[in-house]
Formats: C-alpha cells, sequence, structure tokens
C-alpha cells in the first residue's frame, strides 16, 4: 500500500523506523527486533540506508520481509550523497523486483573524509530520479528548525518546495522536542502553499547518550522542561527509560489533539520502547 493513500485517511497512524546492522553477524538479531516491532502492528515501518556499504542491501531485504511476512507497509530509505546514478537506479530496481512501492528519498550526510559522488547534490534530484523510474510513492525529509547546513529557515523551506515540485508525496521531520516549533513550522510551510501530509518524527529519548550525539548532529533545540528531565533521571538508567518513553508519548498525545495525525517513532530497533508507546496510545490510536 502507497503510504500517501494510509496519510490521506486523516485518522491517527502510529509508524516506526529501524535501521539495518552495519555488518552480518548483526542481522539475524536486527531482523529478528524488526519483526517484533511489527507484529505491533503499525501503520507502515521504514528502513534507514547505509550508503556505499552492505547495508544498502539489507535495507531491501528488511523491507521485504516486514512486507511478505509481516504485513506491514515498509518505506525504504535510499540516500544519494555517495552514490552515482547507475548505483541509484540499480536500489530501485531491487525495490520493484520485491514489490516496496515506498522511497523516502534523501541526500544524507556527507561522509568525513569518504567519496561523495558528483551525480547528485540535492534530496530534489534524488526525487526526480526516483519519479522517472517508475510509480513510487516517495517521502522526503523537513526539517522544522531548519536544516544544520542551511542560512535560515527560509531558505530551508524554499528547499523543501522544490522537493514538493520534484514529486514528493508526504514528508517526515526531523526529531524535535518542542512542539510548538512544529506548530510554527506547519504554518510556515502552508503559508508557502506546501500543502502534501507532514508525518512527526518523534524520539524517545532512553539514555543521556543519545541526546549529545542528537544535539552534535542536528543542532535540535532542548526546551527547559526536557532538560529537567535529563538533570533529574540522566544518571538511572531504568528512570532514564520510563521518563523519556512518557515524554514521547505526552508528545504524541499534544499533536494529535492539535490535528497532527502522522507520528513517526525512530525506534533505535527496541520493541520494547515501541511497544510501550503503542500500549500509552491504545486508545488513541487504534
Amino acid at each position: 500500500m502507497k503510504i500517501k493513500d494510509i496519510l490521506d485517511k486523516r485518522t491517527p497512524t502510529l509508524s516506526f523506523e529501524v535501521f539495518p546492522p552495519k555488518t552480518e553477524d548483526k542481522y539475524e538479531s536486527v531482523m529478528n527486533a524488526a519483526m517484533e516491532i511489527a507484529r505491533l502492528k503499525p501503520a507502515f515501518m521504514s528502513v534507514t540506508y547505509g550508503a556505499g556499504g552492505g547495508t544498502s542491501q539489507y535495507t531491501a531485504d528488511i523491507a521485504a520481509a516486514l512486507k511478505d511476512q509481516a504485513g506491514v507497509t515498509p518505506l525504504a530509505h535510499l540516500t544519494c550523497v555517495s552514490s552515482t546514478k547507475e548505483k541509484v537506479r540499480q536500489v530501485l530496481s531491487q525495490l520493484k523486483e520485491k514489490n516496496i512501492e515506498n522511497v523516502l528519498a534523501l541526500r544524507g550526510d556527507i561522509p568525513e573524509g569518504g567519496p561523495v559522488a558528483k551525480d547528485f547534490r540535492y534530496a530534489s534530484e534524488l526525487i526526480e530520479e526516483i519519479k522517472k523510474a517508475g510509480d513510487f510513492c516517495i517521502g522526503a525529509a523537513c526539517y522544522p528548525e531548519g536544516h544544520v547546513e542551511s542560512a535560515n529557515k527560509t531558505i530551508d523551506i524554499e528547499y523543501l518546495k522544490e522537493k514538493i515540485d520534484a514529486g514528493c508525496d508526504f514528508v517526515t521531520t526531523q526529531m524535535f522536542f518542542d512542539n510548538n516549533i512544529l506548530y510554527n513550522y506547519l504554518y510556515r510551510i502552508r503559508e508557502r502553499g506546501i500543502t502534501v501530509p507532514v508525518v512527526a518524527g518523534i524520539m524517545p529519548v532512553t539514555n543521556i547518550g543519545q541526546i549529545k550525539r542528537i544535539c552534535q548532529m542536528s543542532g535540535t533545540a532542548l526546551p527547559v522542561r526536557f532538560k529537567a528531565l535529563l538533570d533529574r533521571f540522566g544518571d538511572n538508567p531504568g528512570a532514564m527509560k520510563q521518563a523519556g518513553i512518557a515524554y514521547a508519548t505526552e508528545q504524541i498525545i499534544d499533536l494529535i489533539a492539535n490535528g497532527v495525525n502522522g507520528i513517526h517513532v525512530y525506534s533505535m530497533n527496541k520493541p520494547d520502547i515501541a511497544g510501550k508507546i503503542k500500549e500509552n496510545l491504545s486508545e488513541i490510536i487504534n
């Protein structure tokens, strides 16, 4: 099923992200975790993509297993910063062979000291390539706080408009911890004429190491009340996990109450965290 059709129903949906292993010896454990999360019957599941390595094949394999064995709609990530057009076309051909019809088009992070191909500079160019390759439902990323490489939010929204004009069907946000940031962003992009569905990306922070990596990579702002949670529970792993799940649940409930129906949880391959959030929303998202 195409994700744009799932989102067009305008009812609350819960989906999860999983990521493939970097090495073959971890493949079975990751697959088991993905299938356990799939048993929660999410609206769809996304599978991230490792450019230039073995994980690009694992992405297609895990996505196909979710569809064929678990009956869950998969969303395969595809990044282009380190890929040639030939490589992208090979991946898209693999996805078509496996009957995977949803692709999340991303530029990807520029690797430190790694190869950067010249065929694609922006995600909008990748979207154009996917559009030419077949009848895919295409998603893209958006950044409520602005991409770290953008000069300002206005310019960043113009880049988003380019993605939409290239053929993007829906967008998923980078994680955020203050819902007001998203509400302001939604107002601004709607004013710009961007009307595709926006799926809110939520990260349950269950250990203090996570948040340090998040802030280093994305520049995500931390509200005072979230910092207080880290200060109070950061040194107690059990309490931090419980508090992080509660904070993410509260975010989701507030989003749905304010009309944001698409919720995508960055599960970090943790079935117990995904399961607890689903349980917390059992009467809100059916």
